[in-house]
């Protein structure tokens, strides 16, 4: 069998598909729900009718688009046309506010039964502590104890500053003592230089003496 016996095969074909973003057309009906609900559009409206019905009631008949005389029949059906389109959208503005609504209260209601439990949980260890310690200190009894070790300290600190003044005393009388010791000694050498001095000047002198009267002789 040759290949031009074989049937062909075609690829097949890769229809497009449109995906339609709800989220943007919610987004978009939301901005116009948002602007008809203002006063700027109220304001744009009614000039907008105002000059509709002002050229159509005074402007020359040749230049006129839409008859008095009918009611204004096509800004009745624009008006009718805008009624029509701004009803569907407010809703679905509605709607999106609800969705956004119901998931905040879901997320509240979560939040509320995190806390609640950690409460709960923060109740249960403080129950716990204060059945370990058995009694909890009050603000006068930790003061009390604050007081004693204050006046603890205080007097620890007087006792050594009175052991320091003792010993500082202890020791200038030692160096008094010491001094006074000193001057003594120094005194005592230089008496004992002193007379030494002397003995030497009176025996020099003797023998001056002898040696004057041995040269008389």
């Amino acid at each position: 069998m040759s290949d031009f016996d074989k049937p062909v095969e075609r690829a097949p074909r890769r229809r497009r598909q449109y995906r339609f973003d709800s989220d943007a057309a919610g987004h978009f009906a939301e901005r116009i729900a948002r602007f008809t609900g203002t006063a700027t559009f109220l304001i744009y409206l009614t000039i907008f009718v105002a000059l509709w019905i002002g050229w159509n009631s005074f402007a020359p008949n040749h230049l006129r688009f839409d008859s008095a005389s009918l009611g204004f029949t096509a800004l009745t059906l624009m008006l009718s046309l805008q009624a029509s389109y701004s009803a569907p959208l407010i809703l679905l503005a509605q709607n999106r506010q609800d969705d956004r609504d119901r998931v905040n209260a879901e997320q509240d209601r979560q939040k509320a039964e995190r806390n609640l439990a950690d409460t709960e949980y923060l109740a249960r260890e403080i129950a716990g502590l204060r059945m370990a310690l058995g009694e909890v200190a009050t603000r006068d009894y930790v003061r009390s104890e604050l007081r004693d070790a204050l006046e603890a300290f205080d007097r620890d600190r007087e006792e050594r500053l009175n052991e320091r003044d003792q010993r500082i005393a202890e020791l200038q009388a030692e160096l008094d003592e010491l001094r006074k010791t000193r001057e003594s000694e120094n005194m005592r050498e230089v008496e004992i230089t002193s007379e030494g001095k002397i003995e030497a000047t009176t025996h020099l002198s003797e023998k001056a003496a002898s040696h004057t009267s041995t040269c008389e002789n």
